[in-house]
């Protein structure tokens, strides 16, 4: 096969993710399960004959150079977001296919409490949740509808890029961190002068990007963004934890006034194929907010269990709720509500 073939067939099969690593099979992800395309093993000379040709000259020398590289690619009418890195020394690439039009509140599942999340206007709102769950395309659907409702400056800054929103009531700027940032930190010491709105910022890696994340929201902007965490209490001892001891006071201090909500998501597979979203909401009501300034985060898993009224559901509820409606079935329902206490996020 040549190396377009590969992402004919991610797309032509629906597959959420390729995988092109040195000596190993092709595999498609699909539905969540990693399928091998062909018995053929891929061979180093092959990826990098082939990214040379996908590849400006700078950023192939970027990515020998610091051995990872992110970046989008455009084929057959669709969009990848591609990761390369080195393993045991030899090119391995993974691939996420992105829709091309960013998803409807409808295709995503959003409730009534996410859809009131995207009347707000100021304050930050985190999705978190493991690699792979659609932390991405549930922010995506949050932009888009902000940018269909209401006339909004929105600054998005990614690595890569993923989907792309054309302007509606809104004005969408999308900056993408190595050909128009150096780094979200660089992006977001500026973004205040860019008169936004709404920020975007594709993932909060370091201590640097979450501080400026929390100063956008305290000084009147809507700020969205993701973490890698299994659940919305771990979400806010993750910004805690990732501060000095000496900072770690005023840190709760912002977060207990800046923070809106967080919703931890993953992907549970459905009746009849594909996955759905299972998803806990917190919302930072005056008992969520006063917990967080005392530094009493995990008392916030009982607050998320009785603060149903307020559009708060944990992620037991939430899976529970999808098999009463017949998209999960039970089995899958009591496989991961099992696997969610095992890893002691509600203990």
């Amino acid at each position: 096969m040549e190396f377009q073939d590969y992402f004919k067939a991610a797309i032509d099969r629906k597959a959420s993710d390729l995988h092109l690593i040195t000596g190993n099979r092709p595999c498609l992800r699909i539905d969540g399960e990693l399928i091998a395309i062909s018995e053929e093993l891929i061979d180093e000379r092959f990826l990098e004959e082939s990214l040379v040709n996908v590849l400006e000259a700078t950023r192939l020398r970027e990515f020998h150079e610091t051995k990872e590289l992110d970046f989008s690619y455009e084929i057959f009418d669709n969009r990848f977001r591609i990761n390369l890195h080195y393993q045991e020394g030899t090119i391995g690439l993974a691939a996420r296919l992105i829709q091309a039009d960013a998803p409807k509140p409808g295709d995503v599942g959003f409730t009534d409490a996410i859809m009131n999340l995207t009347r707000l206007k100021d304050g930050l709102i985190l999705v978190t949740g493991p690699s792979g769950v659609g932390k991405s395309t549930t922010l995506a659907a949050m932009v888009g509808v902000i940018n269909s409702t209401r006339s909004s400056h929105i600054v998005t800054i990614e690595d890569p890029i993923e989907y792309i929103f054309k302007d509606a009531m809104s004005i969408v700027e999308q900056r993408e961190v190595g050909s128009d940032t150096l780094s979200f930190t660089n992006a977001l010491k500026r973004v205040l002068r860019q008169d936004p709105n709404v920020i975007m910022i594709g993932e909060m890696r370091d201590t640097e990007t979450i501080a400026a994340a929390l100063t956008a929201a305290e000084t009147g902007h809507l700020v969205l963004s993701t973490l890698h965490t299994n659940s919305a209490p771990e979400a806010v001892a993750r910004i805690i934890d990732s501060f000095p001891s000496y900072r770690r006071q005023q840190v709760l201090s912002q977060l207990s006034m800046a923070l809106r909500a967080v919703v931890a998501q993953q992907l549970l597979p459905r009746k009849g194929g594909g996955r759905v979203a299972a998803r806990e909401i917190m919302i930072n009501n005056p008992a969520v907010s006063n917990l967080i300034r005392e530094n009493k985060i995990s008392q916030i898993v009982n607050v998320i269990k009785t603060g149903y009224q307020e559009g708060m559901i944990d992620m037991n509820k939430s899976i529970e709720l999808l098999a009463e409606q017949g998209v999960i079935d039970q089995k899958t329902a009591e496989r991961y509500m099992r696997d969610m206490e095992t890893r002691g996020v509600y203990n």
